[in-house]
């Protein structure tokens, strides 16, 4: 299962502000979400068993902090594997697509 960091606009804002790594987001919030959810839906479309993960960057940040890792796209993605796998351990539904 892979978990795909997903933000509403006001946490893109506050990720584009704290990331270690700006310049290799998106320019805009648009453009970050047009981009997401083409990757999103092409995974699904190619078989991935692949959640959206809602990312509090306060979170992400306190997260990246207790590991030492430095807020970058590769903390981004264990992050977002962290929560779907965290929340797929408390679920008893089984394994469900989409």
């Amino acid at each position: 299962m892979l978990g795909f960091a997903w933000y509403t606009l006001d946490q893109w804002l506050l990720l584009k502000n704290t990331a270690g790594d700006p310049e290799e987001l998106d320019d805009t919030y648009g453009e970050w979400l047009e981009r997401a959810t083409q990757k999103f839906e092409e995974l699904l479309a190619e078989g991935f068993d692949i959640r959206k993960v809602n990312v509090d960057v306060s979170e992400l940040a306190r997260w990246c902090g207790s590991r030492g890792v430095p807020l970058d796209g590769k903390s981004r993605a264990q992050f977002a594997l962290h929560k779907v796998q965290t929340l797929s351990a408390g679920s008893n539904t089984g394994r469900r697509r989409g």
